[in-house]
């Protein structure tokens, strides 16, 4: 007999975000499927079914949507999260990670939701949410390959929410700021790694990760962002952006109006901490 809860199916949540999610919507009631590739490391409780789940791999995904609708009879929501920060200096990434990182941040999120849609449609009703970022309208150094992939996912998910809007399921975009989790620990880490011996780009790393260090960079917690996913899947008039605060709104609308400025003062910035 399938469940009458909503269900929603999460990746990437064995950390951070993704983590914090399953917890809110499994304490609010919701049927969660959390997904990733280290089971021991997703929360357990009430409500919370763990599934083993690489966004890489066409099977996996395929698996992953296969199990939930054979178990629940539907999914209400599906929160496209899994995604990693790929950083280094443009010219220094090798290929190979270029690819893993689209693969994992954008085609992921892109088949996981191809085989989502049929049984939405069906359903007359369901969401698409599309866990983005700030730099999918700006942009930062080091970040090419991360930010070119939340900018892929925006454009994506709104010619999407256009052409399955009329079957009753939205496509919604999440932008969040910095967060309080391990993502600013990992772009680092990767920027060593993609570093090549005697790279002229060292001064730079530096210099950005001095920026990054400031007091007040850090927007909102994990738990914080988890409310904005809530309110995605569940308001009644549903926005195509959603944000967890005023600054984060203003950064983007910024960004977006005054390319050219947001350009400068990026320019500016730069040159300041990479003495």
């Amino acid at each position: 007999m399938h469940s009458t809860e909503k269900v929603i199916a999460i990746t990437g949540a064995s950390s951070g975000l993704g983590y914090a999610a399953v917890q809110l919507f499994a304490q609010k009631g919701w049927m969660v499927y959390a997904a990733a590739r280290r089971l021991e490391k997703i929360p357990t409780g009430k409500n919370i079914s763990m599934l083993k789940l690489d966004v890489t791999d066409s099977q996996s995904n395929q698996d992953f949507i296969r199990q939930i609708v054979s178990q629940s009879g539907r999914i209400d929501t599906l929160l496209n999260n899994a995604g990693y920060p790929e950083f280094g200096p443009a010219e220094e990434v090798s290929m190979a990670n270029v690819r893993r990182e689209y693969e994992t941040n954008f085609f992921g999120a892109v088949e996981l939701t191809q085989l989502v849609l049929p049984q939405m449609r069906k359903q007359g009703r369901g969401r698409i949410l599309n866990v983005s970022s700030l730099v999918g309208n700006s942009y930062l150094p080091l970040g090419a390959y991360y930010n070119s992939t939340k900018a892929a996912l925006q454009q994506w998910s709104d010619v999407l929410d256009l052409e399955v809007r009329p079957f009753g399921v939205r496509s919604i975009i999440i932008q969040p700021g910095d967060t309080e989790t391990g993502f600013n620990a990992v772009w680092r880490e990767k920027v060593r790694k993609n570093l090549t011996e005697n790279s002229i780009y060292r001064s730079l790393v530096e210099g950005i990760e001095k920026m990054g260090n400031r007091p007040g960079t850090v927007s909102a917690s994990a738990d914080e962002l988890a409310q904005v996913f809530y309110k995605a899947a569940t308001d009644k008039k549903v926005k195509l952006r959603y944000y967890n605060s005023w600054r984060d709104r203003a950064w983007v609308a910024f960004s977006r109006k005054h390319p050219g400025l947001y350009h400068f003062l990026l320019t500016k910035a730069v040159a300041r901490f990479c003495k």
